[in-house]
């Protein structure tokens, strides 16, 4: 049994689930728009840490969590049982590319698998929970496209690479990339992560798009401590900050 991670206003018991609590998640969660009465999906919730950020944040919102492995949405059901927004969060065990009802949602959040190939871990949830075989990143835009609302946006983390093949795939898909933060360890590192906002193709989103996006950067660390972007986006959440 893990001995949990300690939020200021939640904890999170992982149980072996294939993707822990990790920084991509916190910064995803801190980072993505959410505004009050939203209805949320997150996809693949994990722990469900991205659901209890965002019921947080938001203390109206409604969130559907979902995820392919039952051993995860047990976990992310006894995580939201125990926080205070237990009566917000809803969690389902489904595959969501075949997942059969109407319902689309003002705010989509993912932390998606993000290894298209190479050796796959041993542990078959952490497979499944960082390798796309069983949501292709292809798919997942079309999940997002088919869930988001015609005002929605979708919040996504990724690897520099895997982002940048993303947005330039969101297009096929009739979906716009809205905003970026590009994420360093250090300023003297290259990026690694990018943070990403989709929105559905529209007159207006085709306008905006059609200039120049402005990206924003985020250095994690200087000389081994904690730079003060970090700690004003994620000081909300972590119990030292």
């Amino acid at each position: 049994m893990s001995k949990g991670f300690q939020f200021k206003q939640f904890s999170i018991e992982d149980n072996g689930c294939g993707m822990p609590v990790s920084t991509d998640g916190v910064l995803l969660g801190a980072w993505a728009h959410v505004a009050e009465d939203d209805a949320v999906l997150d996809i693949g919730t994990g722990t469900g840490l991205l659901s209890l950020m965002l019921a947080q944040r938001a203390l109206s919102v409604t969130i559907m969590a979902v995820d392919i492995d039952q051993h995860a949405t047990e976990t992310a059901a006894l995580n939201a049982s125990a926080s205070p927004w237990a009566d917000r969060i809803t969690v389902v065990q489904q595959d969501v590319t075949h997942w059969d009802i109407p319902t689309q949602f003002d705010t989509i959040i993912c932390n998606p698998p993000y290894f298209n190939s190479g050796e796959q871990a041993n542990d078959a949830r952490r497979a499944t929970a960082r390798h796309t075989d069983t949501l292709s990143h292809i798919m997942l835009l079309k999940v997002i496209n088919a869930r988001l609302l015609p005002t929605g946006q979708a919040h996504l983390i990724l690897p520099s690479v895997e982002a940048d093949k993303l947005i330039a795939a969101a297009e096929t898909h009739h979906l716009v990339c809205q905003r970026i933060t590009e994420v360093k360890a250090t300023a003297n590192k290259p990026v690694t992560r990018k943070l990403i906002t989709l929105a559905p193709k529209t007159a207006l989103s085709s306008s905006i798009s059609s200039k120049k996006i402005s990206v924003q950067h985020l250095v994690i660390q200087d000389k081994g401590a904690y730079t003060q972007d970090f700690i004003s986006l994620t000081k909300d959440f972590y119990l030292k900050m």
